[in-house]
């Protein structure tokens, strides 16, 4: 299957607010990024953000450095339709992020709401967790979200894996201290309900 082709057809077939995923603001999120205590003007990465709603609320609290990362140029547009002027103030990357080339040692904070949980295999995996490594400042924030060992088997048709807070942290290993975890029950546009856990990690400083 190509990826990109499912994600497009996925956003050109239904509203951003009408997918499985959909917060009308990231409220979790986005409390998580502001309790990693960073300026406003650090560099935040928002990972198969596309057409989330966690930029409009990034750029509402003042973060000024924002780099929104999707696999979909269809997501993109969506987010970018829906804020107007204010897109130009975000730089948008079209990218698959167990391939693309990012600035090394450059983002403060590394967010990222259900697409980890999308890598089956553990060479995709291993990408994205270096990508990470690379690209993210040592002593900076990784926040990452993915099904919980009780959510959903299956996303937008894909298979994905659930985890423990544990399991996913030892996805990162080494490089990573695991601050804090949590849960969220997320109720979907359609009412029922999915578990999601988050784990917060700092990058090692050295």
């Amino acid at each position: 299957m190509d990826t990109k082709k499912h994600w497009d057809r996925v956003y050109t077939t239904k509203s951003a607010d009408a997918v499985s995923w959909f917060q009308a603001h990231a409220d979790q999120s986005l409390r998580l990024i502001r309790d990693t205590g960073v300026a406003t003007s650090a560099p935040i990465i928002d990972v198969g953000g596309g057409a989330s709603t966690l930029v409009d609320d990034l750029l509402h609290s003042g973060y000024s450095a924002l780099t929104v990362l999707d696999l979909s140029a269809a997501a993109i547009a969506a987010a970018q339709r829906r804020l107007g002027s204010r897109a130009r103030e975000v730089k948008w990357l079209e990218a698959d992020i167990t391939t693309v080339a990012l600035p090394v040692h450059f983002y403060d904070v590394w967010h990222d709401r259900a697409v980890f949980h999308f890598l089956t295999s553990p060479e995709q995996r291993s990408a994205y967790v270096q990508a990470a490594i690379y690209a993210v400042k040592p002593g900076g924030h990784v926040i990452v979200a993915t099904f919980a060992e009780d959510g959903p088997t299956r996303c937008s048709g894909l298979p994905v894996v659930r985890y423990r807070p544990d399991q996913l942290h030892a996805q990162f290993g080494q490089p990573f201290e695991l601050l804090k975890h949590e849960k969220e029950e997320h109720r979907t546009p359609f009412g029922t309900v999915q578990k999601f856990v988050y784990c917060y990690c700092r990058k090692a400083s050295s």
